[in-house]
């Protein structure tokens, strides 16, 4: 079965995969090849998967969708951290600590347009 990970920005995976465990509202579940198509909500937590090869892999998610068709499972989150299962919580606090940075900067240069275009808009009404 193939796993895909939609992230606002990118496709954060698309893998074969034998297994995916995750969490919705309800509690933790289960996918394999074989099960029923369906569309889950995730709630935020752990989602896991094993590749074809055995190798077992954590991710850290920010809740989402799951929708489970055929062959394929998509995940689409606008959240989703890799790392070692022991390490994820530093690695999701760091992952916040440089997404709350990014807004910080993006919060002043928009009030610095602002205050330019109310200066400008001053400046303009007092030549006119």
């Amino acid at each position: 079965m193939r796993l895909k990970i939609f992230h606002p920005s990118e496709i954060f995976l698309d893998e074969e995969v034998s297994k995916v465990v995750a969490e919705s509202p309800a509690g933790s579940f289960g996918i394999r090849p074989r099960h029923l198509d369906m569309t889950l909500p995730l709630a935020p937590g752990i989602l896991n998967y094993s590749t074809v090869r055995g190798k077992e892999t954590f991710l850290a998610v920010n809740g989402g969708i799951l929708v489970k068709q055929g062959e394929d499972v998509f995940v689409a989150t606008r959240m989703v951290v890799a790392g070692e299962l022991g390490a994820l919580n530093n690695t999701v606090s760091k992952f916040l600590s440089d997404v709350d940075e990014k807004e910080r900067k993006s919060r002043s240069a928009v009030a610095k347009l602002e205050a330019d275009f109310v200066r400008r808009f001053v400046e303009f009404g007092k030549n006119a």
